[in-house]
């Protein structure tokens, strides 16, 4: 029994490492390195953690494509979250932050339909038809989101957001969440939704 947990738990390490170096030259953390693309996909989060506190993994993410935007590395915001609730609403959410923090609403589009990564991510190609995109999220994130991209052959890289100090109770339960990503990719498990196409405005700035 010791030895099949040990195995395991060095296997789960082994895979989450591999995913991780696959996708590695396409995450950016120096905002002046990141290559223009016409889009960014800004993943969706809750504002506040269980105890009302707030969750500076969303607040950073809209930091990093505040960034995006007022350095010309983007065009086009797609928010893309959860909507499971008329009370929670994350693209929503990040729409009416973002405002605040001085991006113009016409820069920006929803996905009500990013119930998770992997539908946000494949559902900003087949639905947006976003054809090059740059990902928001952590690092762990990031990973895991161009491992989808890469398995479907969409152009993307990320734009790694500012990982806030400890929480590694989020970056544990990312070991877990590669191994179900893998699963839906071997039993090619689709988005929840895709429904009708809704294209985004064609790029302003010509592609690098």
């Amino acid at each position: 029994m010791a030895f099949f947990l040990s195995f395991s738990a060095i296997l789960i390490i082994v895979i989450d490492q591999a995913i991780g170096f696959y996708v590695r030259k396409n995450i950016y953390d120096n905002i002046h390195a990141v290559p223009h693309r016409p889009y960014a996909l800004v993943l969706g989060t809750s504002r506040y953690f269980s105890d009302n506190s707030i969750n500076l993994f969303y607040y950073n993410r809209l930091l990093a494509a505040q960034e995006l935007i007022k350095n010309n590395k983007v065009d086009y915001l797609l928010l893309s979250g959860d909507n499971r609730t008329r009370q929670y609403n994350e693209p929503r959410n990040m729409f009416y932050d973002l405002r605040k923090l001085g991006i113009n609403s016409e820069f920006m589009y929803l996905d009500f339909a990013g119930f998770r990564t992997l539908d946000s991510v494949i559902r900003a190609k087949s639905v947006f038809h976003a054809n090059a995109i740059t990902i928001v999220s952590q690092r762990f994130h990031c990973e895991r989101a161009l491992f989808i991209a890469q398995y479907y052959n969409i152009d993307a890289v990320c734009y790694a957001a500012e990982y806030p100090e400890g929480h590694y109770g989020v970056r544990f339960r990312e070991f877990f969440a590669r191994l179900y990503m893998l699963w839906d990719l071997l039993t090619e498990k689709g988005p929840y939704f895709l429904g009708e196409p809704e294209p985004l405005p064609p790029p302003i700035m010509p592609e690098e």
